[in-house]
């Protein structure tokens, strides 16, 4: 079992900054992919950035590319997200995600994904 942990959440106004953390624990060893998700009421979970952690290798969304900077500290096994210059639409309760992988290619597919944090919140004011 892995057990995922984020931090970090919370409520700025628009243009603001926040970063999110989250910690891996458990049976996590080898490589993986680390990614964030978002979910906003009504709305379906959308992938927002992916990190190997073989290589750092990174896929961000379009719709935070240039906003958003996912990176990783692998002696911590955590993994952060830097949200800048943010926007009511990036309202959401954010969650981490992760999968055991051995090479690159990491996707942003919920499916691909078999561990979940309980997700923190991020409110974005106009």
């Amino acid at each position: 079992q892995v057990h995922l942990v984020e931090s970090g959440g919370g409520s700025v106004q628009a243009g603001g900054s926040l970063r999110l953390s989250c910690v891996a624990s458990g049976d996590y060893w080898g490589t993986h992919c680390m990614a964030w998700f978002r979910q906003a009421p009504g709305k379906e979970r959308e992938g927002v950035a992916t990190i190997f952690t073989g290589d750092s290798s990174t896929v961000v969304s379009d719709s935070v590319k240039g906003r958003f900077t996912i990176s990783q500290d692998k002696p911590k096994d955590a993994a952060y997200l830097q949200m800048n210059s943010l926007k009511p639409e990036d309202t959401a309760k954010y969650y981490c995600a992760t999968a055991s992988r051995y090479s690159g290619g990491c996707d942003m597919d919920p499916l691909s994904y078999n561990y979940w944090g309980q997700g923190t919140q991020v409110t974005v004011s106009a």
